[in-house]
């Protein structure tokens, strides 16, 4: 079995799902989704023992591109997030109905096969196709099953479509100027040049923009709030949880090694302009009315830290920043969840309709509450270790920036916690909030158990991806 195994069982399962007809593609989806997983541990399996995890075939001859795929740490680490994700999204859309459930659960597994194919390849054109791709599924996902009236939806998507397709333009230039220095569009061959600092510049920031567009760092966040509402809670979830982390592991394995010098001359600013996001996504969020408004704002703020220390050029930044994704991507689908499940009760996401909830659901209110101490870094939950480990690194570059991404904690401590007490306590609501249901509680289960333990024990990911940081740190430093 090689690294090609899991993207090609992934294409499969979204060929076989859309063949399966809509009563049976939720399962076939579910099925796939967790054969994907089990390779995916299979590969940890096999990098644990020392096994190298690369795949090379030639594809294209001029220009030279090739069917190259490689998994360090901090590779598999991504797609087991992905692959851990996906399976837990599909499950909990059990509740749900949908038109051509078949055509739906297909573009999911598709869009899996997209993002697992950015983290593993190591060619620059063969994952600027991936991080095409990716783009494709979730466009007709959330235009097609999103909520609101079909205008607005239209509207944000389309304009998340140009954002995105625009930034990875700049992306794939500086992919064309690379291939002309070097002759190659391989990753250890583009870690090999030696470009002058004006180069770097220019190829840092066509870079940054793709990735500031995906991730996103203000001032190209204008797309995600609308998007994150008017998509799907399983599209919304796949954005969150997974897609944008993308951008967060290409700027670790692909913009900073490659131009080192200007990553280390634009710091401050880069720093500067995550921080910042941090500091608004937590006002805004303090100001929204919408339930998947505000958690799309907090996310913004979430990521926006993690951007700050991946850009401090430290092991602690890199380290902490892989780390709050993982932690990141679990607890804001655990967020979207809730939010879901709120909705199948009661049809609206307003928070000023809300209330009341927690005397008719102890199990969901406790739950939620947990989740909700996850997202502010309670200590003994996974975001405290990777949030801790960020604000380290930041105060390694400057104290200030440290007090600064702080902010994230209080300000997000203070909306959380408000958000929570309008949605589910107060006198009781007069409308009925059903239990959770077995499926429902399930996810929650899965989702709390890993936070916790990974809150208390997080050596495990730490040891996985430490030694891959290393590398391109190495590199950064040459």
């Amino acid at each position: 079995m090689n690294v090609t195994t899991i993207l090609l069982l992934l294409l499969v399962g979204s060929i076989v799902t859309f063949l399966a007809g809509d009563k049976l593609a939720s399962k076939v989806a579910l099925f796939f989704s967790l054969g994907a997983l089990g390779v995916s541990l299979y590969l940890l399996n096999l990098y644990n023992k020392g096994c190298i995890i690369s795949f090379m075939g030639s594809w294209i001859d001029n220009p030279k591109v090739a069917l190259a795929f490689s998994a360090d740490g901090l590779s598999i680490a991504m797609v087991l997030l992905t692959t851990a994700l996906t399976p837990l999204i599909i499950f909990s859309s059990f509740g749900n109905s949908f038109t051509n459930a078949k055509s739906f659960y297909a573009l999911v597994l598709f869009m899996t096969f997209a993002m697992t194919g950015t983290f593993l390849a190591a060619d620059g054109l063969l994952y600027y196709i991936f991080w095409e791709l990716a783009l494709i599924p979730i466009y007709f996902i959330a235009l097609i099953w999103g909520n609101g009236n079909a205008e607005s939806r239209k509207k944000a998507v389309l304009k998340f479509f140009i954002y995105t397709l625009g930034g990875s333009l700049f992306m794939l230039t500086a992919f064309a100027y690379l291939y002309s220095k070097s002759g190659s569009f391989l990753l250890e061959d583009l870690y090999k040049l030696n470009l002058n600092a004006n180069e770097q510049c220019w190829i840092f920031f066509a870079f940054f923009l793709a990735y500031a567009i995906k991730i996103p760092i203000i001032p190209f966040h204008t797309w995600q709030a609308k998007v994150y509402q008017k998509a799907p809670t399983v599209g919304t979830m796949l954005l969150s949880g997974v897609m944008l982390k993308m951008g967060l592991y290409s700027v670790i394995r692909w913009q900073l090694p490659i131009a080192p010098v200007a990553a280390k001359t634009y710091m401050p600013i880069l720093i500067g302009l995550s921080i910042a996001g941090v500091i608004y996504g937590s006002i805004v969020a303090l100001r929204q009315k919408n339930l998947k408004k505000l958690l799309a704002y907090s996310s913004l703020a979430h990521v926006g830290l993690i951007a700050a220390g991946c850009y401090t050029l430290t092991l602690d930044g890199l380290s902490g920043g892989v780390l709050q994704m993982i932690a990141h991507g679990f607890v804001i689908v655990g967020l979207f969840f809730a939010a879901e499940i709120i909705f199948r009760r009661y049809e609206t996401n307003k928070i000023a309709d809300l209330g009341g909830i927690r005397t008719q659901t102890p199990k969901f209110t406790s739950m939620f509450m947990i989740l909700v101490l996850a997202s502010v870094a309670l200590p003994g939950t996974f975001n405290f270790v990777g949030e801790f480990t960020v604000l380290y690194s930041l105060s390694q570059v400057n104290i200030g920036f440290a007090v600064l991404g702080g902010t994230t904690i209080i300000l997000g401590a203070y909306y959380m916690l408000k958000m929570f007490q309008n949605t589910m306590l107060g006198e009781t609501n007069p409308k009925i909030f059903a239990d959770i249901t077995v499926n429902e509680a399930i996810t929650f289960t899965i989702i709390i158990a890993f936070l916790l333990f990974f809150g208390l024990y997080p050596k495990p990911i730490v040891d996985l991806v430490t030694p891959s940081l290393k590398e391109i740190l190495s590199n950064i430093n040459r």
